[in-house]
């Protein structure tokens, strides 16, 4: 499946993955997808989610605030809470001075120099049942290929769950969104 993969739509898989990492979760998940794909705000998809309103920076604060850190990250937060200093309050002010990841680590690189990308983040359920749809909105299209706007159809037709959530919180239709995105790809 993966060979029918456009570069942008190889590239929002990748951007899904980074995004998780910078969130520090062990997973990534539709929500995730969504972050990558308008991660590149020239694809399809970024184009009509952001004309409804939802840009990379909303929908990073919306994926934070739904789903917090991995719970060992969660302890050291409560550790430094107890004696007085509110970690998400400075990440809070850090991010809005200096952007979404900010305080993240860069990505390491290896002796002979290549990048090493951090942990293995496993796709979970529905962010693989989203890319599999994705492959089906091709094919139902009769497009001989999968683009960023096939992710973006696979992930509204994965069902509901905190991409939808986001998505309702920007308040974009998704019946209207869904027929845009077929439009722009025609």
């Amino acid at each position: 499946m993966f060979e029918r993969f456009t570069r942008d739509a190889r590239q929002a898989v990748k951007l899904a993955q980074e995004n998780a990492r910078r969130l520090n979760h062990h997973f990534v998940g539709n929500e995730h997808i969504v972050l990558g794909l308008l991660d590149q705000p020239e694809s399809v998809s970024a184009r009509v989610l952001i004309r409804h309103g939802l840009d990379h920076e909303r929908a990073y604060r919306a994926v934070f605030d739904m789903i917090p850190p991995h719970a060992g990250d969660r302890l050291d937060a409560d550790a430094l809470e107890a004696i007085g200093i509110d970690l998400s309050a400075i990440r809070e002010r850090v991010e809005a001075a200096f952007g979404p990841g900010s305080l993240d680590r860069p990505p390491q690189r290896t002796r002979q120099g290549r990048l090493v990308s951090g942990r293995h983040v496993a796709f979970t359920g529905p962010a693989k049942k989203a890319l599999e749809l994705s492959l089906r909105e091709a094919i139902s299209l009769k497009h001989n290929h999968i683009s960023d706007g096939h992710i973006l159809l696979g992930v509204l037709r994965a069902g509901p769950g905190p991409a939808h959530r986001i998505l309702a919180q920007a308040d974009v239709d998704l019946e209207t969104l869904r027929e845009e995105v077929v439009a722009e790809m025609a």
